[in-house]
């Protein structure tokens, strides 16, 4: 299959896009950590803790989101340059390396997400009991 020079660019907005959703997360949950470390100094509790333990964990993992998605966008542009260089193979081969570049950041969104669904689980737990 040949890649043309515009196949790597659709990508653009989507990766664009992802990545501010993942910035948006990520300065949320440092937000989150902040107050939760204030509320844990003047009164700590394992309930809090274990929820600095949860967002840790999702700061971690949006951090390496978006390092997969900022190389995914590297890689794109690369392939778009591989191309206009009329370097086709070498082009379409880093254009499927930035899609699993891709991928991997989606699968590790995924992921924060359940750990996301948890986190909001703790919380709701001290209403069931």
């Amino acid at each position: 299959m040949e890649v043309s020079l515009t196949t790597p660019a659709l990508l653009f907005p989507a990766i664009s896009l992802l990545l501010l959703a993942y910035t948006n997360r990520f300065l949320t949950i440092a937000g989150l950590i902040r107050k939760l470390h204030e509320n844990y100094q003047s009164k700590p509790s394992p309930k809090v803790k274990k929820q600095i333990r949860n967002l840790k964990k999702r700061v971690n993992l949006i951090r390496n989101m978006q390092v997969f998605g900022i190389f995914s966008l590297l890689l794109c542009v690369c392939s778009m340059f591989l191309i206009y260089q009329e370097w086709q193979l070498i082009g379409s081969v880093t254009f499927g390396i930035s899609l699993v570049m891709l991928m991997i950041s989606l699968a590790l969104s995924m992921i924060e997400i359940q750990i996301s669904v948890k986190a909001l689980n703790i919380q709701l737990s001290d209403m069931e009991s």
